[in-house]
């Protein structure tokens, strides 16, 4: 054939040729583009799983201490009396090099009174265990290590464990580079006896301190081995160092790129440490992609190459074919040499039977020799392998969305990322396999998964997931109102608190343990229990009718009941409340199931504990539902700042007292809708859930610090009166609070007045006189609220060392029409200037009872008539 004849071929065949390579390339780019997409979003997966398993891990190592250090103290609670041979058993007992990474030593400083100095106590290392190799830290005051003693302070004061800042370890002067760096873990020691609520008595009581030393270099390296340190590079710093001494760890130098650095920070004992990391290498798996290009490339030329040599003349197309084919067999030895060192799992497959012709290194490694298999054979599910198979024959290629399981021939099957491609091979159909080993990523995704449902303690599921599953069936009802009956149990542990307090919490966590392991052994197939709160549970149990479910729940009644718990030589049992509901239809929701749950728990509570209660519909239920709706939104207004104060004047009647200021606060709150609530509709409930301490808490705090924002008149205000509760007033630790806040905000105490009712007061005189006293040693001043509404108001009133009495509000009302309230008025004013207390009346709403109140010598009122409650200052934009 001669040129001029060859000339259209040529052109036409070049044609087809550079569409067949475009189109080709386009296909390529279009996959290596999903292919690059995807390993991006799995390497930022794997950083941000990376980066939350550090945080925890390096958390584990301090709580470990932690849980050594006060399962020691309780030693000591129990007997003080402890030589080194009991310090080295009980240290052996703990197994602590095992529980606390770069352990080095446990040590207890005993204190001791320093007759130089009066006053700077020492706190010499009587007990250290092991004794090889920290013999230089016996005799030693730990008193001489500033920032070891702050630890030590911080523990004693707070009965918590506490860290120190990083900082050479005494046996290791002299150590190079990081080798001697270290932290302690403190945990302060009483005498034997309960443990102690108070930080003034903490300090009578204290004893000593014991303290776990750890190496930080090793802990940092055991608790991030593997993977962590593997794949990412790591900084950590302590944001309470002194300048200059921040570092504790570091793997590497910080990147240019902040975007690369995952943020965690860890809280523990008083110090906040901070770690970063970033990826030291790429995570990626970009063999895969560069396959995909290389493979794309390849192919889209062969095609181009291969319409080229169809076009043009036999002659030119047998020599072109045989050249062809010799640079094919080239491009094909130097693409399995490839793919040899390729991490993916590369196999061809024949287009039509389906049988594997090729695998590279790293599928033989995962599925053995499958050259001859079935591609089908691999996948676990038939039916996923036969659809992406057909899938990739008609459409050209397959690439699955989520993990699936392959199978091999010689060992257990695996889950991994898989896509087909359709690919003409010696002109033959093919179809190629890429598949990447995703099982290590997502183990470690199952194990977040489980932790995320699962309480840490005793494995079961936590509140979240037991009420996520309480929706499904509650769902189910609303889509099929004759599915099967369902019950709630809401079980919660009777006096529980008082192991803890007696035993402490490590003994409570392990009697959680057992109980838990006691009630599984009674529960049915499908039951779901789960830990709802620190000693409450709650049961899902499905397909029961109401008998059934009060058998299981007395069952576990009695359960829970014969468990004998014995710690340290105590023994203990307890009991448990459950509340009972059976749900057999349709509109409930899972607000109202908690609600009944909870309200039946009460109930049986109320009842005297240990026993089962059905949930009623009765008035006394919707009463209690009702409070405890008030109990969440009061939590929901504490938490975001929605409580409010007004104040109400408290107006001398005594002309001498008509210039000064004294208020009263009284408390609202801003419900959700922003309407103003009168705390009618809400103290009851908080009374009864226990929320007052806390309220009374905030109210104190507040008020101190905005003292000279409450009033117009700023700093100049002479008293200003705050209500307290029974629960608070019963709280020992009320004194320390208020006089702690006395001192933090600068408020001269005798410008603050407490006032408790009669009621509360007479309810446990002995400990109520406790506090007064304390209060009134600074300059506080009580007043007794609602006075006469009790029953023996006058005999108790020679008992409880007041400075004011305000009259209930009920005799003031009356005092216009009603003989015996004007008797009553002028007997306790007589009686109050007896004692030299000042007498406030209450409930004014008129001027003509001032004027009776004032020829009574009454010599403060309080009422409408004088003054309406207004917000305070600093309140008054919200």
């Amino acid at each position: 054939m001669d040129h001029a004849a060859e000339g259209p071929y040529t052109l036409n065949a070049a044609v087809w040729a550079v569409l067949a390579l475009l189109v080709g390339l386009l296909v390529t780019a279009e996959i290596a583009r999903r292919e690059w997409v995807s390993q991006h979003w799995h390497a930022a997966e794997l950083q941000h799983s990376l980066a939350d398993a550090a945080q925890t891990r390096l958390r584990a190592p301090f709580d470990g201490a932690a849980v050594a250090l006060r399962s020691m103290q309780t030693v000591f609670l129990a007997d003080d009396v402890v030589t080194q041979a009991d310090f080295d058993q009980y240290q052996r007992n703990l197994l602590m090099a095992q529980m606390v990474e770069g352990y080095v030593l446990t040590a207890f400083a005993r204190r001791y009174e320093d007759p130089a100095m009066p006053g700077h106590p020492v706190y010499r290392c009587d007990f250290v265990s092991p004794l090889a190799g920290n013999e230089v830290l016996v005799g030693f005051d730990i008193a001489r290590q500033p920032e070891n003693l702050k630890a030590l302070l911080r523990s004693r004061d707070s009965g918590m464990a506490t860290a120190s800042m990083p900082f050479t370890l005494l046996q290791f002067q002299g150590s190079p580079g990081a080798e001697g760096r270290g932290i302690t873990v403190r945990m302060p020691v009483y005498t034997q006896g309960p443990l102690p609520a108070t930080a003034e008595e903490r300090r009578e009581r204290e004893l000593g301190a014991l303290a776990v030393s750890m190496r930080t270099e090793p802990l940092v390296r055991e608790a991030l081995k593997g993977p962590i340190l593997e794949y990412m590079d790591v900084v950590i710093r302590d944001l309470d160092a002194l300048p200059g001494q921040e570092e504790i760890y570091a793997s590497g130098e910080l990147p240019a790129d902040a975007g690369k650095v995952q943020v965690r920070h860890l809280d523990f004992g008083g110090r906040r440490w901070e770690v970063r990391l970033w990826p030291k290498i790429e995570i990626a798996q970009w063999g895969q992609f560069r396959l995909i290009l290389l493979a794309g490339t390849t192919t889209s030329m062969l095609l181009a190459l291969f319409l080229w040599s169809q076009i043009t003349s036999r002659r030119r197309a047998v020599a072109l074919g045989r050249d062809m084919r010799q640079r094919f067999g080239e491009s094909e030895n130097r693409f399995r040499v490839l793919n040899d060192v390729l991490p993916a799992l590369v196999l061809l497959a024949e287009g039509r039977g389906g049988r594997i012709t090729y695998i590279n290194q790293a599928a033989r490694r995962q599925l053995g020799e499958v050259v001859g298999a079935p591609l089908a054979s691999l996948f676990n599910d038939p039916g996923v392998g036969a659809s992406a198979i057909a899938e990739a024959s008609e459409n050209g290629s397959w690439e699955g969305a989520d993990a699936l399981m392959l199978d091999g021939q010689d060992g257990p099957g695996f889950w991994a990322t898989a896509s087909l491609a359709h690919v003409e091979v010696d002109a033959e159909p093919h179809l190629l396999m890429v598949a990447t080993d995703v099982s290590a990523q997502r183990a470690m995704t199952e194990q977040l998964r489980y932790q995320a449902a699962h309480d840490e303690l005793t494995g079961l599921y936590n509140r979240r997931e037991f009420e996520r599953r309480l929706r499904e069936q509650l769902a189910l009802r609303s889509e099929d109102p004759d599915a099967p009956p369902f019950a709630l149990l809401y079980i919660d542990l009777d006096q529980f608190k008082l192991i803890n307090d007696l035993s402490g919490h490590m003994a409570g966590d392990q009697l959680l343990v057992q109980l838990v392991h006691a009630m599984r052994r009674e529960l049915r197939d499908g039951d779901v229990l789960a830990r709802l709160g620190g000693d409450e549970f709650g049961l899902l149990a499905l397909d029961v009718d109401p008998q059934q479910a009060d058998a299981l729940a007395e069952r576990l009644r009695r359960c829970i009941e014969g468990v004998i718990f014995q710690w340290h030589g105590r023994t203990y049992t307890t009991s448990a409340s459950i509340g009972l509901v059976v749900v057999d239809g349709a509109g409930c929701t899972l607000r109202d199931l908690l609600a009944w749950a909870d309200s039946a728990c009460y109930q049986a509570k109320e009842n005297g504990r240990n026993r089962v209660c059905w949930y009623r519909d009765d008035a006394d239920a919707t009463r209690r539902i009702g409070e405890m709706e008030w109990t969440n939104r009061m939590r929901w207004a504490l938490e975001r700042d929605a409580l409010l104060l007004d104040y109400q004047e408290v107006t001398g009647l005594d002309p001498d007292e008509a210039r000064s200021t004294h208020i009263e606060l009284l408390l609202r709150m801003r419900d959700e809708q922003g309407e103003v609530v009168a705390p009618g509709a809400f103290l009851q409930a908080a009374e009864r859930y226990g929320l007052m301490p806390a309220i009374d808490r905030w109210v104190i705090r507040t008020a101190l610090a905005n003292f000279k924002r409450l009033h117009p008149v700023g700093a100049t205000i002479d008293t200003v009166a705050i209500n307290l509760s029974g629960a608070s007033i019963e709280d020992e630790g009320l004194a320390d609070f208020i006089l702690d806040a006395i001192t933090q905000y600068g408020v001269e105490p005798h410008r603050l007045v407490m006032e408790i009712t009669e009621t509360v007061a007479v309810r446990d005189l002995a400990r109520v006189v406790r506090v007064i006293e304390r209060l009134r040693a600074v300059g506080c001043r009580i007043a007794l609220d609602d006075f006469g509404a009790g029953m023996s108001s006058f005999g108790y009133l020679k008992n409880l060392p007041v400075d004011v009495i305000k009259i209930d509000g009920s005799f003031v009302r009356d005092l216009g029409n009603d003989p015996m309230s004007y008797t009553i008025i002028d007997a306790v004013t007589r009686i109050g200037h007896q004692r030299g207390l000042k007498v406030v009346a209450e409930w004014v709403d008129s001027q003509q009872t001032v004027e009776v109140l004032r020829g009574l010598g009454v010599d403060y009122a309080q009422g409408f008539a004088l003054h309406r409650p207004e917000r305070v200052l600093f309140q008054r934009d919200r």
